[in-house]
C-alpha cells in the first residue's frame, strides 16, 4: 500500500454520472485515466479534480480579486486530500484570434523579437546598403577628412518628401535667425511670406552654416555640428559648394547613400500586433480583404445593359448607369457593348472610378444645363458596404465579391519594410519565423560562428533561451510547424502540445497536470516521443494523469484507472485501479482489448467499390507538391500519414472545399489545384466533424436529430391536444404559450451571488420540468412530453415502437452506441466523440441516394476500442449502401479495416505533401516509402497470429 502522503484521494464523487466513487492516484507518477466514451473519465479528472484544485487556488485571493474573476463552482465531492496546484491542458482551449501564431503561444517569437532588436544587422530597403551610425565625434572626424579646405554648406534636414505648402514652417525657421533654406536641391534665401506648391513632394533642408573646413575653425565646426544634429532630429547633410554633392550623416541608423535613416530598433519594431512593427496595408494581419473582379463581372459576354455588372444587376434609371454611360462615350462605347470588347481602360475606369468629372447631358436628367459628378467606382462602392457602420444586410451583400488575398505590400511577411530589412547572417525575422521548426533548430545551432564578436557576446543568453524551447517542441513532435502558423488552423492535439511544450519549459515542480488525449493526430511514430516527454514532465517531481484510449499511452504508465462499466447512466463505476500489467490480466471491457481477447477483425475480403472514381489532379496547397490522388467511390478510404504530411490540406482545404462550392455554392475558397474529374459520380458531400452540436443548453440530441418535432406533432394529435386546441409550439420549451414562463424553458433558474459562484436551482414552479402545468396535463402512454425528454434513448426506443416516425430516427442513435444518453440532455454536456455520433445518426437516418460522400476527420477523438468498433459498424452500413466514406486518420484499429488507403508523407511540413502509396491496407504494408507501412504490416501480422488456433 502506498502512503497516504503520497496519493491524491477522491471520497464521493458524485458528478454527472458519477456514483459516489472513492478514488485514489498516485503522487508523483503519470496516471491514466481510461473507459468508454461517456462511463465518466472527464468527470472524474476535470470537472471534480481540476475544478477543485482551481477553486482552492482562487480562494487564496481576496473576495476583492475573486469578484474579478468570477466564483468557482464546488463540485460534487464529499473531500479530496493530497491535490497540488494544478494546470489543466485541454483540446477546447484553441485560439481564434488570427493574429495568434505558434511563435507568439510559445514566446520563441518574444526571444527573436528581442533577439533582432539587438543582434540585427540593418540594411537600407532603398539602396540594399548596410546602415551605419556616428558618434558626434566621428562626425567631425569624416567632415575633417573628406572637406579639407573645401567651402561646405551644413545642412539640418526638416522635411522629407512631403507635400505642402510650408509657410508657417519657413515664418519658424526665420524667426530662429536662419536665412537660408535648401528646397528640393536649390539654396533659396528666406524671405516673408514664402511659400510652395501645396500639391507637389518636397524636401526641404536649412542651411545651418556656411564655412570652409580647416583646423583653427574646429570649435565653429563643432558648435555647428551639434545645432545642426538638434535641428535634423540626428541627421545632417553637407553639401559641397563646388560639385554640389550631398553628403549624409546621423547619430541613427542611416543609408550612407540615400539618406535614408531608421529608429532605434525595439523588440516592438518586430511585432506584427504592434503599429510600429506591422505592414501598415493589412495591419500585421499578412492578408487583406480584396474586391474580386470576376465575382463583379461573372460573365463577359453579357453587356451592363443585360447585367453583366453582378452587384447593379440589369439597366434601371439610375444615376449609376448614367455615369457609366457618360464615361464609356469618352471612349466611343455604349452601354448595350458586350463587356469582352471593352477595352481595359474602360473596365478599369467602371470599377476602380475616374480622376476627371463626368458630364451627364440635361437631356438624360431632365435639366436645363449638363451636370458634371466625380464617380468613385463600383469597387469603392462595394469597399463601402464593407465598412463597420454600414448594416449587417450591406456587409453580407458586399462579402459575396470579396476575396481574401496576402497582402500585395508585405507579401504574407505581416511587418513593415524596416523591419523585414533587419538580418542575422543574411535572414531576417520572417525568414525565421517561416521555417520549419527542425529546420530553425539546425540554423541556430551554427549561427554563432557566423556572427562578429559584438553580437555573439550580445545573442548568446538569447540563443540559449530559443534552443531550449524549441527543443521541448521537437520532442513533442511538433518539428513540421513553423513558427507562424496560426494558432486558428492547429488541430486539438498540437495546440494541446504547444502548451504541453510550454509547460515543460516552465519547469515547475510539485504540479498536478491534466491533460486530454495529448495523442490526438499524433502517427504511432511520434507517440513514443510524446510519452517520454509525459514522463519527463512526471522525473522534474510532478503528477500527471491523462485521460487516453492509447494503447501504448496505458502500458506505459504507472497507475491505470478504468472507468466503467458502460457509458452514460450505466457508468460512472470505478471497474478497476492498478499497474498496467495487473490490469492485463482482468476481465474488464478496456483490458480485453488490450490483451487481445477481443479485437476488432479484418474483413475476409475488401470491398471493390462501384468502378468509378473521383480524380484530384495538381493538388498544391500549403506543402502539397502538385499531387494527383485518386478516390475510388464505394469503399471506406483512409488517408494516413505522419502529422504535417498534408492529409488535411487535402481532404478539408482543398477537396472538400471544391465539393462544397459546386454542390451548395459555399464562400469557402479551396487551394490551390488544377482540375477535378468524375463530380457526376456523386450528388452531396457531408462533412460530420467533432464541433458542439449547439453551443446553449436549450439545444439537445432531440432537436439536433429532428425527432422533437415528430414528438410534439404526436402530442399535437392526441384527443387531449385537440379537445384544447393546441399547436405544435404548445409544447416547445423555446417559445411562450407552452413552457414554464418563470424560468423561460430552461427549467432552472440562475441566482447570482456577488461574491460566490452563480448557484443554478430548479424552478420553483415547474420543478425543472420546462412546461407549465397545462402542458404536462396532455400525456401519451401516461408520459408527458417532459417525461419523454428525460428517457433515455434505449427507454425510448420501447416507448415508440409503435411510432415509426419517431422509431427510426432514435434507432439510429441506439445503434451507433448512444442509447445511454436523454433525449433531452443538453448539448452542452455531450462529449467530442458524442456529437459526432449524433450527428452520423442524423445522417444515416435522412434518405441516401447512394452517391453521397462522406468526409470524417480523426473521427476516434475521445473513442474507446469499443467505441471505435461500433463507430466502424456505422460506417460500414454507410459504405454498404453504396456512399464513398473518406476518413483521415491514424489508429491501426481504423485503417486496418479500410478498404483503400492514401498514405501521405514521408514527413511533416516541408518534407511532406507527397502521395507515397495507395491501394489496401495488405498492398500498403508491403511498400517501403514512409512509416506508415512499417505500423500496418505488424498490426496485420498481430492479427495473422491471433487468428491461428493454439
Amino acid at each position: 500500500m502506498i502512503e497516504d502522503k503520497e496519493l491524491i484521494n477522491v471520497y464521493g464523487a458524485r458528478v454527472h454520472n458519477l456514483k459516489d466513487i472513492d478514488v485514489e492516484i498516485p503522487r508523483n507518477s503519470l496516471t491514466v485515466i481510461t473507459g468508454l466514451s461517456g462511463s465518466g473519465k472527464s468527470s472524474l479528472a476535470f470537472d471534480t479534480i481540476f475544478a477543485e484544485g482551481q477553486r482552492r487556488y482562487i480562494e487564496t485571493f481576496s473576495a476583492y480579486a475573486r469578484n474579478f474573476l468570477g466564483g468557482m463552482e464546488r463540485p460534487d465531492v464529499d473531500k479530496i486530500t493530497g491535490l497540488s496546484p494544478v494546470i489543466s491542458i485541454e483540446q477546447k482551449t484553441t485560439n481564434k484570434n488570427p493574429r495568434s501564431t505558434v511563435g507568439t503561444t510559445t514566446e520563441v517569437y518574444d526571444y527573436l523579437r528581442l533577439l533582432f532588436a539587438r543582434a540585427g544587422i540593418a540594411y537600407s530597403y532603398l539602396s540594399g546598403e548596410k546602415m551605419v551610425k556616428y558618434t558626434e565625434e566621428q562626425i567631425l572626424e569624416l567632415i575633417h577628412k573628406d572637406y579639407q579646405g573645401k567651402k561646405i554648406f551644413m545642412l539640418a534636414p526638416l522635411v522629407r518628401t512631403r507635400k505642402g505648402h510650408y509657410k508657417e514652417l519657413f515664418e519658424q525657421v526665420r524667426k530662429k535667425g536662419y536665412l537660408y533654406v535648401r528646397v528640393d536641391g536649390e539654396v533659396r534665401e528666406i524671405v516673408h511670406g514664402m511659400k510652395l506648391d501645396r500639391y507637389k513632394n518636397h524636401d526641404i533642408e536649412v542651411v545651418i552654416d556656411k564655412l570652409v573646413v580647416n583646423e583653427k575653425d574646429e570649435k565653429r565646426l563643432k558648435q555647428s555640428v551639434a545645432t545642426a544634429m538638434q535641428q535634423g532630429d540626428g541627421l545632417i547633410m553637407i553639401l559641397d559648394a563646388e560639385t554640389e554633392t550631398v553628403r549624409h550623416y546621423s547619430k541613427r541608423l542611416m543609408c550612407p547613400v540615400t539618406g535614408l535613416s531608421y529608429k532605434e530598433p525595439a523588440p516592438h519594431n518586430f511585432s506584427f500586433n504592434s503599429p510600429q512593427g506591422a505592414c501598415p496595408r493589412c495591419k500585421g494581419l499578412g492578408y487583406v480583404n480584396l474586391i474580386d473582379v470576376d465575382k463583379v463581372i461573372p460573365d463577359r459576354e453579357l453587356s451592363i445593359y443585360e447585367g453583366a455588372i453582378a452587384p447593379l444587376g440589369k439597366y434601371k434609371n439610375a444615376m449609376i448607369f448614367w455615369q457609366i454611360e457618360a464615361l464609356l462615350e469618352k471612349y466611343d462605347f455604349s452601354i448595350k457593348t458586350p463587356v469582352k470588347d471593352l477595352t481595359d481602360e474602360a473596365i478599369d475606369e467602371i470599377l476602380y472610378g475616374s480622376d476627371e468629372r463626368i458630364k451627364i447631358k440635361s437631356s438624360l436628367i431632365h435639366t436645363s444645363s449638363d451636370y458634371f459628378v466625380t464617380y468613385e467606382g463600383i469597387v469603392k462602392y462595394i469597399q463601402m458596404m464593407q465598412e463597420k457602420d454600414a448594416s449587417a444586410t450591406a456587409q453580407k451583400w458586399a462579402e459575396q465579391f470579396a476575396k481574401t488575398d496576402v497582402c500585395p505590400e508585405c507579401k504574407g511577411a505581416r511587418l513593415n519594410r524596416e523591419a523585414l530589412h533587419f538580418r542575422i547572417h543574411d535572414k531576417n525575422i520572417y525568414e525565421l519565423a517561416s521555417m520549419d521548426i527542425n529546420e530553425l533548430y539546425d540554423w541556430l545551432m551554427k549561427v554563432d560562428e557566423f556572427l562578429e564578436d559584438k553580437q555573439r557576446r550580445i545573442a548568446s543568453e538569447i540563443l540559449k533561451e530559443i534552443r531550449t524551447r524549441l527543443r521541448f517542441l521537437l520532442d513533442v513532435g511538433l518539428d513540421y510547424l513553423s513558427l507562424n502558423r496560426t494558432s486558428v488552423s492547429l488541430s486539438g492535439g498540437e495546440s494541446q502540445r504547444i502548451r504541453l511544450a510550454t509547460q515543460i519549459g516552465s519547469q515547475l515542480v510539485n504540479v498536478l497536470y491534466i491533460l486530454d488525449e495529448p495523442s490526438i493526430g499524433l502517427h504511432q511514430r511520434d507517440n513514443l516521443r510524446l510519452i517520454n516527454s509525459l514522463k519527463k514532465l512526471r522525473d522534474t517531481g510532478n503528477s500527471v494523469i491523462v485521460v487516453e484510449h492509447d494503447k501504448d499511452m496505458m502500458l506505459a504508465a504507472d497507475y491505470v484507472v478504468d472507468m466503467g462499466p458502460k457509458a452514460g447512466r450505466l457508468g460512472g463505476e470505478v471497474v478497476f485501479a492498478g499497474t498496467p500489467q495487473e490490469m492485463v490480466k482482468t476481465e474488464t471491457l478496456t483490458s480485453q482489448y488490450l490483451n487481445g481477447k477481443m479485437k476488432l477483425e479484418i474483413p475476409s475480403e475488401r470491398r471493390a467499390g462501384n468502378g468509378k472514381s473521383l480524380w484530384l489532379k495538381g493538388a498544391r496547397g500549403n506543402n502539397l507538391k502538385n499531387v494527383d490522388v485518386e478516390f475510388p467511390l464505394g469503399k471506406l478510404i483512409c488517408v494516413t500519414g505522419v502529422s504535417g504530411s498534408g492529409k488535411s490540406t487535402l481532404i478539408n482545404d482543398t477537396l472538400q472545399p471544391i465539393l462544397s462550392q459546386h454542390f451548395y455554392r459555399s464562400l469557402q475558397d479551396p487551394l490551390a489545384y488544377d482540375s477535378i474529374e468524375g463530380l457526376e459520380n456523386i450528388d452531396k458531400v457531408v462533412n460530420v466533424d467533432q464541433s458542439p452540436l449547439g453551443r446553449t443548453p436549450r439545444s439537445n440530441p432531440a432537436t439536433y436529430t429532428g425527432v422533437f418535432s415528430d414528438i410534439r406533432n404526436l402530442f399535437v394529435n392526441l384527443p387531449e391536444a385537440k379537445i384544447r386546441g393546441y399547436k405544435p409550439g404548445r409544447f416547445s420549451f423555446n417559445v411562450t404559450g407552452g413552457r414554464c414562463e418563470a424560468c423561460g424553458g430552461n427549467g432552472y433558474k440562475t441566482i447570482e451571488m456577488n461574491f460566490l459562484p452563480d448557484v443554478l436551482v430548479p424552478c420553483e414552479v415547474c420543478h425543472g420540468k420546462r412546461y407549465n402545468r397545462e402542458t404536462l396535463e396532455v400525456r401519451f402512454k401516461g408520459k408527458s412530453i417532459a417525461d419523454v425528454l428525460d428517457m433515455t434513448i434505449n427507454r425510448a426506443v420501447e416507448f415508440f415502437e409503435n411510432v415509426p416516425q419517431i422509431l427510426n430516427k432514435i434507432k439510429v442513435l441506439q445503434e451507433v452506441g448512444l442509447g445511454y444518453i436523454k433525449l433531452g440532455q443538453p448539448s452542452t454536456t455531450l462529449s467530442g466523440g458524442e456529437s459526432q455520433r449524433v450527428k452520423l445518426a442524423t445522417e444515416l437516418s435522412k434518405r441516401d441516394t447512394g452517391k453521397t460522400l462522406y468526409i470524417l476527420d480523426e473521427p476516434t477523438t475521445g473513442l474507446h476500442f469499443e467505441d471505435i468498433r461500433v463507430l466502424m459498424t456505422v460506417l460500414n452500413r454507410l459504405v454498404d449502401k453504396g456512399n464513398t466514406v473518406i476518413v483521415i486518420e491514424h489508429n491501426l484499429d481504423v485503417i486496418k479495416l479500410a478498404d483503400y488507403i492514401i498514405d501521405m508523407g514521408p514527413e511533416g511540413g516541408r518534407g511532406g505533401g507527397q502521395l507515397l502509396s495507395t491501394g489496401t491496407p495488405e498492398e500498403v504494408a508491403k511498400s517501403s516509402k514512409g512509416y506508415t507501412p512499417r505500423f500496418i504490416k505488424e498490426e496485420l501480422k498481430k492479427m495473422n497470429v491471433r487468428k491461428r488456433p493454439n
